[in-house]
């Protein structure tokens, strides 16, 4: 599997966000640095690669996720951002049983997840409406997993609810746009892939 491993507070300081919710992401920011004036091209390429660095998610595989929301009857960005939050990785990270999206995908793929009680390995795996995410009983051992399910409180979303007694979650609905806690400006990812058909 193919991993974006390119240095994390680096990328959010080239972008100006905290991608990864890690408290000394902006730790070296300058913010007395004069940015070079970007062409509309620059910033709808900025915005793509910001919301493919917020997932963790590689070109080829972005590149399906957009020719899918292309065919969406909701609006292409805001479908583009329903499908990725949905991902299992990043749920699993939403959750709180993991510190960022690295180790949520990691979690995945050596199969400490179970998803409505059956092993799923697989990070993109979509989580839709309903579907209960639970820490397998075994992984309940590890310290890190527990702690971090226990003293993870950065995310309050309206779409998942969290049951701490089980080391379970559920995700309720489909996330509405603007509770989705990214930030990027969809109608610019949109515009660069204007051309792409579906």
């Amino acid at each position: 599997m193919a991993k974006d491993r390119r240095p994390r507070f680096k990328l959010c300081r080239r972008f100006g966000v905290n991608l990864y919710g890690h408290p000394k992401a902006m730790n070296r920011e300058d913010k007395n640095v004069r940015k070079k004036k970007m062409s509309d091209y620059g910033l709808q390429l900025n915005e793509k690669q910001k919301l493919k660095a917020y997932y963790g998610v590689l070109e080829k595989q972005f590149l399906r996720y957009v020719k899918k929301a292309v065919k969406s009857p909701e609006l292409t960005g805001t479908a583009l951002a329903q499908m990725l939050e949905c991902r299992l990785d990043n749920i699993v990270y939403r959750m709180g049983f993991a510190s960022s999206i690295r180790q949520a995908r990691q979690m995945v793929t050596h199969r400490h997840i179970l998803v409505n009680g059956e092993r799923v390995d697989r990070p993109s795996y979509e989580v839709v409406p309903g579907d209960v995410i639970t820490l397998k009983e075994k992984s309940r051992k590890n310290e890190m997993f527990v702690d971090n399910f226990n003293n993870f409180n950065s995310f309050q979303l309206d779409y998942i609810e969290l049951d701490k007694n089980n080391f379970s979650g559920k995700l309720t609905k489909i996330p509405a746009r603007e509770n989705i806690p990214i930030e990027v400006s969809d109608h610019l990812v949109v515009e660069f892939y204007s051309k792409v058909k579906a």
